[in-house]
């Protein structure tokens, strides 16, 4: 569990009390405008009963809960993994079931001058799964009594260069899936964070570059990879618009952009669901 250091708790008390209380309605401000139940989607699960919140799992990792018109619903996120048919969300032991739709992202191919970036050396490897191994608590962090918004603004200026879920082909060979939005700006132009939350991790890895997780809460965290430059340190509250970084090429780039992911409950999704009109 993240917690809030002595120093960044008065902001941070301040930043859960102008979240307000949970909304009303799925449909409503603050949750997807349109679930989307597909691999990189998000599916809203109505689940049983009226009292207290339940706690909701999937696939092992909690969920966002909210309360909604027909009593509480669960926000999941659907890896990019996951197969089309029908899937369960725990509730306290009990299975509530939910279908995933099926979705055929297009193909992306990109040539790299720096053939490590394709196929690591030892040494590389040694790195990344050091850099992995940092990164799995941040993908899960749940910063206590932050309730996210789940409605962001882009956090920077500029079109999108390689969009989320695209199967991506690296000097002929093939490697995971594209987890999140590239926008094309300029080096050294502002990012900001899309919605409040914590920074929860930084620093500079082998394929991201530099970066930064921002907890939104619930299980909400952002990455911003690939800056130029970091402006915030871990364990410090901002709020939305506020500037965490500047765009670069860091990492595994082929020139200036941000590659932004979002997730919920450890699972990539498209941010563009997310993105206010």
């Amino acid at each position: 569990m993240f917690r809030i250091s002595r120093a960044a708790a008065p902001a941070f008390a301040a930043l859960v009390l102008a979240a307000g209380p949970a909304v009303r309605n799925p449909q409503a401000e603050g949750l997807p405008f349109k679930p989307s139940p597909v691999p990189g989607g998000v599916a809203v699960v109505v689940l049983p009963g009226r009292g207290a919140a339940p706690k909701a799992t999937y696939r092992g990792e909690p969920v966002l809960v909210r309360q909604g018109a027909k009593g509480w619903v669960a926000v999941v996120g659907i890896p990019l993994s996951a197969k089309p048919g029908r899937d369960e969300v725990e509730v306290e032991g009990r299975p509530v079931p939910f279908t995933i739709k099926p979705k055929r992202y297009p193909e992306q191919r990109i040539r790299l001058k720096d053939e490590r970036q394709v196929t690591p050396n030892a040494e590389d490897e040694a790195r990344i799964a050091r850099e992995q191994a940092l990164m799995a608590p941040a993908w899960k962090a749940w910063p206590e009594g932050l309730v996210p918004s789940l409605q962001f603004q882009q956090p920077t200026p500029g079109g999108l260069t390689s969009s989320f879920g695209l199967r991506r082909i690296f000097n002929g060979q093939p490697r995971a899936p594209h987890g999140g939005l590239d926008i094309k700006a300029p080096a050294g132009q502002a990012v900001r964070a899309p919605a409040a939350g914590v920074v929860v991790l930084t620093g500079d890895f082998f394929f991201s570059g530099n970066a930064v997780f921002l907890a939104h809460g619930q299980g909400v965290v952002s990455l911003f990879a690939h800056l130029s430059k970091i402006t915030v340190a871990q364990g410090q509250v901002v709020k939305a618009g506020d500037l965490v970084g500047e765009v670069g090429q860091t990492g595994r780039a082929t020139g200036p952009h941000l590659h932004w992911s979002l997730s919920l409950n450890n699972a990539r999704v498209d941010p563009r669901l997310f993105l206010r009109p």
